[in-house]
């Protein structure tokens, strides 16, 4: 019987240093010199272009910065990377937590990355609503495909935003079409049913499930389920295997319930176990089945047009909300209507409708 060979983490692929080499006052200063860098909107745009993918980062730091002195920095890269952008097949992947959707990812980048099909991973990793931190993890989840020299994973804070995505999670993805990624994939928190934010901005919106945990009933309900292209059940394998198929019976049964898309497409069920590398190969042949028929249609530009006019209206939202926000005589005006609600001298209704009296 042959012997298995033992997993090698990523954290350990290269041999590591001494502390004192990489603690001396020199390589410190080196690394503040770089992180101070002052590189014009232009280079940074040209840069991505050519395929760097330090730049790339370094570009998608700047559009999440709050800092309003980035904010003019991080606009003028993204329009010179626009022109260059709108070439590659956006894929969102939701479940709740525990679903696998990492190893799921990482099975499947692993199957399609290529020189030719270069793909980037944005992860939006969940934020605390106490400390607002974000773990981040989502590189040491995926050990295998992160050293994948054709892949690129960013992940990113939800910070906020509601949905299961980043705030500026759609400007990244234009930055990485503009590197060169031809597929992209957009991993969500996971938070149920009202993740529905990614399906505003991608060709192909994939649905991870487990069977044996309640799953099935959902499959009857409004929401993310019927917004999917494909559902997916994960971990179909071992002594799960019985229940996945049955788990697939049931979704199958749900989906009929639904009205057929408007392109027509009918969603597939899927089984896959994601650690066993099983039914991975059928969800990208489905993909790319899905991908020709909507382009033959003309849907996959109609689909991007809807999404542009979504986002549109969405940042016009944000800017308004942001700029109410910070406009010093609202700050002014918030904190004597707080203090008023606090001591039951008028409503939450009322102070709202004052407050926007004053813009």
């Amino acid at each position: 019987m042959p012997t298995k060979k033992p997993h090698k983490s990523a954290l350990k692929d290269k041999e590591g240093i001494s502390i004192n080499e990489i603690t001396n006052a020199a390589a410190i200063a080196k690394f503040k010199a770089r992180r101070s860098e002052n590189i014009s909107a232009e280079k940074l745009a040209s840069s991505i272009i050519n395929g760097d993918t330090i730049a790339l980062s370094r570009a998608i730091t700047l559009i999440e910065s709050s800092n309003p002195e980035h904010t003019e920095k991080a606009n003028a890269v993204l329009n010179l990377c626009l022109p260059h952008a709108n070439n590659s097949i956006r894929i969102g992947i939701t479940g709740v937590p525990g679903v696998g959707k990492s190893t799921f990812i990482e099975a499947l980048g692993n199957t399609i990355a290529n020189k030719e099909n270069k793909l980037a991973v944005l992860a939006v990793d969940p934020s605390s609503s106490v400390t607002k931190g974000s773990i981040l993890g989502d590189k040491t989840r995926m050990e295998d495909l992160v050293k994948n020299e054709h892949v690129y994973i960013r992940p990113s804070p939800a910070g906020s935003s509601l949905g299961g995505v980043a705030q500026k999670t759609r400007e990244s993805i234009i930055l990485c079409e503009a590197c060169g990624f031809k597929t992209i994939f957009i991993e969500t928190v996971g938070v149920g049913q009202s993740e529905t934010a990614v399906h505003s901005m991608v060709d192909f919106f994939l649905l991870l499930k487990l069977a044996g945990a309640g799953d099935e009933l959902q499959g009857i309900k409004r929401g993310i389920i019927e917004l999917a292209d494909a559902i997916v059940i994960n971990k179909a394998d071992g002594d799960n295997l019985k229940k996945a198929k049955i788990a697939k019976t049931e979704f199958n049964r749900a989906l009929h319930l639904y009205p057929p898309k408007k392109n027509g497409w009918i969603p597939k069920v899927l089984l896959t176990s994601a650690t066993e590398n099983t039914g991975i190969q059928k969800v990208w042949e489905l993909l790319e089945e899905y991908i020709q028929k909507s382009k033959s249609d003309d849907d996959f530009i109609n689909k991007r047009k809807e999404q542009n006019k979504f986002w549109l209206y969405q940042t016009i939202n944000d800017r308004i909300k942001s700029n109410f926000y910070q406009n010093k005589k609202i700050k002014e005006a918030l904190e004597i209507q707080i203090k008023a609600i606090e001591l039951n001298k008028t409503t939450p209704f009322a102070a709202a409708q004052y407050l926007l009296t004053l813009l």
